[in-house]
């Protein structure tokens, strides 16, 4: 089992930054990649960024060119960075975990979530 905490999340300023952290407890061995996606009101969940073990990237049309995702495999945690907040990155943002052998598609453990509003 892996549990995941999620930080970083709050209100922010339209064209500001936002730094958020997902740190993972549990198996290691369970964790493989680690991601964020997000959810707006009345939206369906997508994603925002993720990223392997090994370090191969995969980034959402909507953040694309303004997020930056890493990880610290040592410590099993995530670090997402987005530049140039809009108001339309108003969401919750969960943090997800696949397990070795799973598709980049397939999540196995989600965060509790934490929301990010960005006023104009």
């Amino acid at each position: 089992q892996v549990q995941l905490v999620e930080s970083g999340g709050g209100l922010v300023q339209a064209g500001e930054s936002l730094r958020l952290s997902c740190a993972a407890s549990g198996s290691p061995s369970e964790i493989n990649i680690m991601g964020y996606y997000r959810q707006a009101p009345g939206k369906e969940r997508e994603l925002v960024a993720r990223i392997s073990r090994g370090g191969a990237t995969n980034y959402g049309d909507s953040v694309k060119g303004r997020s930056t995702i890493s990880r610290d495999n040592a410590k099993n945690t995530m670090y997402l960075t987005i530049l140039s907040l809009k108001p339309e990155d108003t969401a919750v943002y969960y943090c997800a975990v696949n397990r070795p052998g799973r598709g980049w598609y397939e999540v196995d453990y989600w965060g509790q979530g934490t929301q990010v509003t960005v006023s104009s």
